[in-house]
């Protein structure tokens, strides 16, 4: 059973406020931009914290721009 003090996702809008202090929408376009990276699953988007946090370390092996995302509730 996963800890619930340490998900392994977080929600988007969760992620943008716990590292960087930043309004729901704000998170949304941050991940949109590439700059948040997010997983989709199902209609979700969902934050991997170890790939957030090694992105944030400056790792070499962590993208340092991902690829744009929709929220699931836009249209395509």
């Amino acid at each position: 059973m996963p800890d619930e003090e340490d998900p392994k996702t977080l929600s988007v809008p969760e992620a943008g406020r716990r590292y960087f202090n930043i309004s729901r929408n704000a998170s949304y376009e941050a991940a949109h931009r590439g700059e948040i990276p997010t997983i989709p699953v199902g209609r979700l988007l969902r934050v991997p914290v170890r790939r957030l946090e090694r992105m944030l370390d400056g790792d070499a092996g962590a993208p340092q721009r991902m690829e744009s995302v929709q929220r699931p509730d836009e249209a395509r």
